[in-house]
């Protein structure tokens, strides 16, 4: 299960998570992502209630990443010790600007 709250403004988007982002709930934040984006030139994610994420889950913030590339930038805030632990793991500290 997975909580999605998105609050924007002006071009600033944070999207706070709760739950499990794993192969069952990336598609759904997938799909809010991509309609979300358009404008948008700081991304944040606020993962404070995040309990885990999987590999479809990496390749969801990947995605933003790269899309954030191209029109301004991204954070990932308040992860917990095993969700920083994975992003070590797979090498994502080096792809993602994690706070």
């Amino acid at each position: 299960m997975l909580n999605i709250n998105k609050t924007l403004a002006e071009k600033d988007l944070v999207v706070a998570l709760e739950g499990r982002l794993d192969t069952m709930t990336a598609p759904d934040l997938e799909s809010q992502l991509q309609g979300s984006l358009s404008g948008v030139e700081h991304l944040e994610f606020d993962l404070q209630k995040l309990e885990y994420i999987s590999s479809a889950g990496l390749r969801v913030l990947l995605s933003a990443q790269k899309t954030m590339n191209k029109q301004g930038d991204m954070i990932v805030k308040n992860a917990s010790e095993e969700v920083k632990e994975i992003f070590e793991v797979t090498g994502f500290t080096d792809i993602l600007t994690i706070e």
